[in-house]
């Protein structure tokens, strides 16, 4: 009887279980193409490529950067980026240093340039910019002038650079400025003469386009992303790196893609 009593029990927890559903199945990152270009080149990577020296990149950023939301460090965008570079270039070793400040507006970011960029002597930088301005209430009026003076310090250091956008979540999407913020930095780069990586478009079509819920790729603040969001966009800008390097005028062998 005791024994029957424990077998009941136990098909009655199976039966309380969750059932894994088919919808539960994290979506394919597939980045479209426009997604893996970055309208612009990345001569000083194409030539260490070519050349098949060590490409060190800096990320800069906050908490995008940084990696909250992600289950580990293993997961965040830098550290996913470096191992699809690694997966394309099998002949040149990637290093990628996250240089990520959790909360940090764009000005915080400058003052630290020369400690967590210059000291590196990076041959690309990305610059995750603009979100805690809007999240902060500072808008964008002071922001081009922030962002044209960092352009100029890494134009100086000889670093190749690509903007990366704010992410399209709810909190941000709250806040009037983001769209114009989106603009600023578009207009920005193309005045500037640099490329940029469009996190906010890519995002925005997860949910407008491919109608993936925002609790699929952003951590239960609707606001971090999470770790397949953090894959999807490595996947993309290793690809769009790759196509940049290449447009400078180098051929090189075709590399594997690496999935999430």
């Amino acid at each position: 009887m005791k024994t029957r009593n424990l077998l009941i029990a136990a098909g009655t927890l199976l039966c309380l279980a969750p059932v894994a559903h088919a919808d539960s199945v994290p979506p394919a990152c597939a980045p479209s193409a426009e997604y893996t270009r970055l309208g612009g080149v990345l001569p000083r990577v194409a030539e260490r490529i070519l050349n098949r020296e060590p490409v060190t990149i800096v990320a800069i950023g906050s908490s995008s950067t940084a990696g909250v939301g992600a289950s580990s460090i293993d997961h965040n965008y830098p550290t996913q980026l470096e191992k699809r570079l690694n997966a394309r270039f099998p002949n040149v070793v990637f290093h990628v240093i996250n240089r990520g400040m959790s909360g940090a507006v764009d000005s915080q970011m400058l003052a630290r340039f020369e400690e967590d960029v210059q000291a590196a002597q990076p041959d690309l930088v990305l610059w995750q910019v603009g979100t805690n301005a809007l999240l902060h209430s500072d808008g964008i009026t002071k922001e081009g002038d922030v962002m044209r003076d960092g352009l100029r310090r890494l134009r100086a250091i000889g670093s190749d650079v690509v903007l990366i956008d704010p992410q399209y979540a709810p909190k941000v999407l709250k806040d009037p400025d983001a769209e114009p913020m989106v603009e600023l930095i578009r207009v920005i780069a193309r005045e500037e003469g640099v490329p940029v990586f469009h996190r906010w478009a890519q995002m925005k079509e997860w949910k407008e386009g491919r109608h993936i819920p925002f609790e699929a790729f952003l951590s239960p603040d609707l606001f971090h992303m999470n770790d397949w969001s953090y894959a999807c966009w490595a996947e993309a800008l290793s690809g769009a790196i790759s196509a940049a390097a290449m447009q400078g005028g180098f051929q090189f062998a075709s590399q594997p893609v690496f999935r999430p």
